[in-house]
Parts: C-alpha cells; structure tokens; sequence
C-alpha cells in the first residue's frame, strides 16, 4: 500500500522497533492465508460489478465539469517524484460522467502530465481509466490553464498528488478558475488538490478559504509518510489552510473523510476520492447514480468502525460487508504497530481473520 512503500528511508528507527509485532503477525497472516486469495474468475466478476455504473446509459447530459492535475514531475532538485495521483482522477472522472456530465482536463503546463500510478491501489474503474482511448486522449492533450475560461463549466475538480503542492497555489489561471467558476459552481479538490484554494482571495481581497470548513492531505498524515516533509515542502496543507483562517476538519490517518461547505467540497485522502466526486454530484442538485462498493471502500468503512466505536462494532460491519479488503486491513495493523499502538495492531490482525 502507498501509505508503506513510500514511507520515507529516514523513519525513526525506534517507529521500527515498534512495529516489530505487527510485522511478525503481517508475515505469519499472509502465510496462514495462503491458498484462500480470491480467484481469477471471482476477481473478474467483482471488477465487472464496481464497473457496471460506467457503461449504464445516462439519462441526460447535464453540463461540463474541469478536472485540474498537476504538471510538476519532481520535487525541486528533481530526485522524488510528485505528479498527480491517478486514482483520485480515475475514480471522479467516472463517477462525473455517470451523472451526465462531461469531463475535460487541464493542467498548468497542458500536454501530458506526470501521473503517479500505484499497482498495489490500482482498482477496477482504475485500470480501465487507462485501457480507455477517449479517456487517455484527454489527459496526453490536457489543455494549458492559461487557455481555459470559467464559463460553461458546472464545477471544477482539483485532483491531488504532491506535485500539487508545487504547482497550484501560485498559479494565476488556477486562482481565476476558482473564482470564476466558484461563483455559481462547485469547487472540489481531494488530497492534496486544495492546494489550489490556499493563494485564492475573494472581491476584498481576504483569503477565499476563510471561515470555511474544509480538509484536505493532514499533517498527520503527511509526516507519517514523509518525516521531513516541512523541509520539502514550501508548508504543509493543513498548517497554511489553518494560517489562512479556514475551519480546517481533520480525520483519522488514511480513512475517507468529506466536508461539504455549501458549494465547496473537499476529500482529506486519495481513500475519499469516491465519496468527494459523488458529493460535488449532490451539491450540483443530484443523486449520483447507484454504483457496487469496492473492497476496499468496504474495508475502509470497517476500520471507521473499529475507529469510532470499538472491534465489536468493527466486526459487525465486516460481516455485513464480506467483499472488503484484507489486505488493507492488515497494512492498518502494521501502520498502529508503528505507532507503539500495539493494542489496535492486535485488534487489526484480529479483525483480517488471521
């Protein structure tokens, strides 16, 4: 999971130390549960189920929405790479044309930019994202921000990935899109795409996010990750959308979380792609379409549980949701061994059936 692989080399060694149990129930879980993966033909059928909402015929088209990605490859000095995420675009560009509307992309520099693509988070609606030629040839063709006028879209979409961070608070074109389309649209971002909103004024020239209640990637979050992410970072998201008077709604580490703020939709995580996307739909004045959950929606669902109400409750939802992912179960045990939360990591393995 990208929350372990990219976990930075210079992670405090005792967080290590910590993690020595969870480790050791990780190895001997994925031994005991070897033979009982889900088979090809049950892979297939779940991906045609979380997909059948794409190919289902709209009802009627209702407008445009603009999807933002970032054009920065590279972190400054060019050795870690950023981009845009492409789950947290996969996932809303289908959920907007779904409900009707159609989706073009843009990004500051236009051409094709650098996506970030991890096989391990890759779903269903995310690889067929990248078999899909209409789709492909939107994002290799991106349009320059700078070509893009506000008029005649519903809504704008700030999709994250840390090359976000870089390229959209100081960006002209991103502040005008945001008031000229947040004037009698929808503005959504997710992760680390409300960037976008932190450099934004409005008529008098205050912070746009002001007094709004809003999230986006946490400095929980991202310090777990990446330890000298203050160093590498011009700031952390939270800590200037706080600075800039925004009610800043923080929830737990990795888990989904949207805040809806009249016509303002912000998802904290790439795991809260889903809910932000279908969110924006609701704000437009529609309920989105009816799509299968997928396992890992599911098995984020179950840690919500375990999280807000204990391992019993955590255990009711994952019997009232069998198709959820294990894995993501087991990766949130390693995560709390990490932590010293040696009591979640047991209750964790508990909970993956281990």
């Amino acid at each position: 999971m990208r929350f372990i692989r990219r976990f930075s080399l210079d992670v405090r060694p005792a967080r290590w130390a910590m993690a020595f149990v969870a480790l050791v129930g990780l190895a001997f879980g994925l031994w005991a549960c070897a033979g009982h993966s889900v088979s090809p033909a049950e892979a297939l059928a779940q991906a045609q189920r979380e997909t059948a909402f794409i190919a289902a015929p709209v009802a009627a088209r209702r407008g445009k929405i603009l999807a933002v990605v970032s054009s920065t490859a590279h972190f400054p000095g060019g050795k870690k790479k950023a981009g845009f995420e492409l789950t947290e675009l996969a996932r809303a560009y289908y959920v907007f044309e779904a409900n009707g509307y159609s989706v073009d992309i843009a990004s500051p520099r236009g051409g094709l930019p650098p996506a970030m693509i991890d096989e391990d988070d890759m779903q269903a609606a995310d690889r067929r994202f990248l078999a899909d030629a209409a789709a492909q040839a939107k994002l290799a063709a991106s349009r320059p921000l700078a070509e893009v006028k506000g008029a005649g879209y519903a809504a704008v979409y700030f999709v994250g990935g840390k090359g976000a961070m870089f390229d959209f608070p100081d960006n002209p074109d991103v502040q005008r899109l945001v008031r000229e389309i947040g004037e009698l649209g929808v503005v959504g971002a997710v992760c680390h795409g409300p960037a976008a909103l932190l450099a934004v004024r409005d008529g008098q020239g205050r912070p746009w996010i002001s007094g709004r209640n809003m999230t986006g990637f946490t400095n929980e979050e991202e310090l777990f990750l990446i330890e000298n992410a203050r160093e590498l970072f011009p700031y952390l998201l939270q800590d200037q959308a706080e600075q800039l008077g925004a009610r800043f709604v923080a929830g737990f580490r990795y888990l989904d979380n949207v805040v809806v703020d009249g016509r303002l939709v912000t998802g904290q995580n790439p795991w809260s792609t889903w809910g932000a996307a279908e969110a924006m739909i609701r704000v437009l004045g529609h309920e989105p379409v009816a799509r299968v959950q997928t396992a890992e929606e599911a098995s984020v669902a179950i840690l919500k549980a375990y999280r807000e109400k204990g391992l019993e409750a955590a255990r009711a939802q994952a019997k009232a949701l069998p198709r959820h992912d294990k894995n993501l179960l087991r990766m949130h045990a390693v995560v709390a061994g990490m932590d010293g939360a040696l009591g979640d990591a047991a209750d964790l393995v508990r909970l993956a059936g281990w």
